[in-house]
């Protein structure tokens, strides 16, 4: 018999997402009538800017043509003013790469300053979608835990310092954070550029949620630091969250790294373009009122109080105080939470509706942490997510029963 072909090892190493692993029981649920609030993923239900949804209702071009590999000229113009409002004036048009979604722009980052073998320091829990990043750049994550105990805010460098190898060529932060809701303080961001500073690493830093941050905090941006680390700084960005916009898939790369961004746009130009609807439609970002990212803010901010609440008075739970974006690791009164989703889409039903979570042991490099936690996404309306903590209550107490 002939030999058969044999995969590349990338593609076992490439992880199934825990956001998504469970949507089969949960398309099942929803075939027997059963509705299902999906507090699993961050894709929001804040309306699009209808600035950009008008640029779809009166499209007249045809044929509709590639765009530019680095990206549309209207977005990129666009998007360079909204950094220099955003007080970083410094940077250009030559610095801004346009990738399709911001996952894109976490593989280009992780392609462009690493080779197989090479180390990337991260701090767990973390974004999921990274694992299948790094996997196929063939470079290992070197996990740091942080803990629900203090609201997932870094160890100190020595801690740090003491996972750094040979190897180490990079360190991966999000802030604000998905999973953890987290936002590093000031002295938090100090620390790492001194590490990379001291160590010679790069710091790619994705902030996708910039402009989420509750009760009065301050994000502190890696963009502030650029200066002072012009060759290592990379910034990881998107539209997805900001506008609404996750099916348009548009985010971004930036650095002051001028070799770096022209090995980017030779990646780029591999992939031709992103898309030349989704990127005029999202270039209209300069004519949306500050009122809407303020109006969302807000919103997200009241939909944080109300989980919160909810839930810190189930007898059990451990949830932190999120300090931005609109995620949450909650530990629960149970031993496998991945079990408890389950059951969440297969068994409970509470007036033939249910709750689907994501459970936390995928956000985890590290094997059998976060067994007992969940990450809630709170992009549902107030009343969902009241009658989603109602269910998750009742739930609770039915599976404990065994």
């Amino acid at each position: 018999m002939p030999q058969q072909p044999v995969l590349s090892d990338r593609l076992a190493n490439v992880p199934a997402s825990p956001i998504r692993k469970l949507v089969p029981y949960a398309t099942e649920a929803k075939k027997h009538g059963v509705h299902v609030y999906h507090l699993n993923i961050g894709d929001p239900d804040i309306k699009t800017p209808d600035v950009m949804l008008q640029v779809l209702r009166t499209w007249d071009r045809n044929p509709i043509a590639y765009s530019q590999s680095q990206g549309e000229p209207a977005l990129i113009d666009a998007i360079n003013r909204y950094y220099r409002e955003c007080g970083y004036p410094f940077i250009t048009q030559q610095h801004i790469q346009i990738t399709t979604g911001g996952s894109e722009a976490i593989f280009m980052g992780l392609f462009s300053v690493t080779n197989p073998g090479d180390e990337v320091i991260v701090f767990e829990p973390f974004f999921t979608g990274y694992n299948s990043q790094v996997a196929l750049t063939g470079a290992k994550f070197v996990p740091i835990e942080t803990t629900i105990t203090n609201g997932f805010h870094l160890p100190d460098k020595k801690m740090i310092v003491s996972r750094i190898t040979a190897k180490t060529k990079a360190m991966l932060i999000c802030t604000p954070n998905n999973p953890t809701g987290t936002v590093y303080t000031k002295e938090e961001m100090d620390m790492l550029v001194a590490i990379a500073k001291e160590y010679g690493l790069y710091i790619l830093s994705d902030e996708v949620y910039r402009e989420f941050v509750y009760d009065g905090t301050t994000h502190v941006s890696l963009l502030s630091y650029m200066k002072e680390l012009p060759d290592q700084a990379i910034i990881l960005d998107s539209l997805s969250k900001r506008y609404s916009l996750c099916g348009a898939r548009l985010g971004m790369l930036v650095s002051l790294n001028a070799k770096l961004m022209q090995g980017v746009l030779r990646i780029a130009q591999g992939r031709l373009s992103s898309g030349l609807i989704d990127q005029l439609m999202a270039s209209k970002l300069t004519e949306v009122s500050k009122s809407y990212i303020e109006g969302v803010q807000k919103e997200y901010e009241k939909r944080r109080d109300v989980l919160y609440d909810g839930l810190k008075h189930i007898p059990g739970v451990t949830i932190p105080k999120p300090e931005g974006a609109f995620y949450a690791i909650v530990g629960l009164p149970i031993d496998d939470a991945e079990d408890f989703a389950k059951y969440l889409l297969t068994t409970f039903r509470d007036n033939n509706e249910t709750v689907m979570v994501a459970p936390a042991s995928g956000f985890y490099a590290t094997p059998e942490k976060g067994k007992n936690e969940i990450r809630i996404a709170y992009v549902l309306n107030v009343d969902a997510l009241k009658r989603s903590i109602e269910i998750l209550k009742k739930a609770l107490l039915e599976y404990k029963k065994g």
